[in-house]
């Protein structure tokens, strides 16, 4: 028969190692990536799509031989003017934050839907390359008409948004008028008529 020491003693060691092979299998990199766009409307009457991708590793092991690919941007739609659809790093520690930006104008009016971007990377305890999917941005209607905003509309929104702060200014400048001037009717009713 078994001592109960033992049998106690054998199941810690047994908890013990089922808890340590799980750490040893949470330590590798998590990565996590935004992808953000924008429109932006030139004077020229082009347009054009600001797109910034920032990768985070929220792991708590190194990435290696990060690359970002974004081809959800076709030719036949947008040219790229400034930056890179494509970026790789050669690591990205735990905790670290990798970022790419680039800039495209627009050819064709319409609705775009983007597709997230593809971020790959190796960890050193497996072989096969890890991906990771960014976050997808929202619909962009580029080239869209906007309509010419007339001058009534603006006041609405303006006095919508600031109309009580500029009631109560006015009030306490009516009130401090009333209290400061002094009253010109009380000077003539106080005078007898003899």
């Amino acid at each position: 028969m078994a001592n109960p020491v033992t049998n106690s003693l054998f199941s810690v060691l047994i908890a013990l190692f089922l808890i340590s092979s799980s750490f040893a299998s949470s330590d590798v990199p998590f990565i996590v990536a935004h992808k953000k766009a924008s429109l932006k409307r030139l004077k020229s009457g082009a347009e054009r799509v600001s797109v910034s991708i920032d990768i985070y590793n929220q792991g708590t092991s190194t990435a290696y031989d990060v690359s970002l690919t974004d081809d959800s941007w076709p030719q036949d739609l947008f040219d790229v003017v400034s930056g890179n659809i494509s970026q790789s790093w050669e690591r990205l520690d735990a905790g670290g934050i990798l970022s790419n930006s680039f800039e495209l104008e627009a050819k064709v009016k319409g609705m775009f839907y983007g597709a997230p971007a593809l971020v790959t990377f190796r960890i050193p305890t497996k072989a096969a390359l890890q991906e990771a999917y960014s976050t997808p941005i929202l619909p962009l209607d580029v080239l869209a008409e906007k309509p010419a905003e007339n001058k009534l509309d603006l006041a609405k929104r303006l006095l919508a948004k600031y109309g009580s702060q500029i009631s109560v200014i006015s009030i306490v400048v009516l009130f401090v008028y009333l209290i400061t001037c002094p009253s010109k009717s009380s000077g003539k009713g106080s005078k007898k008529k003899r």
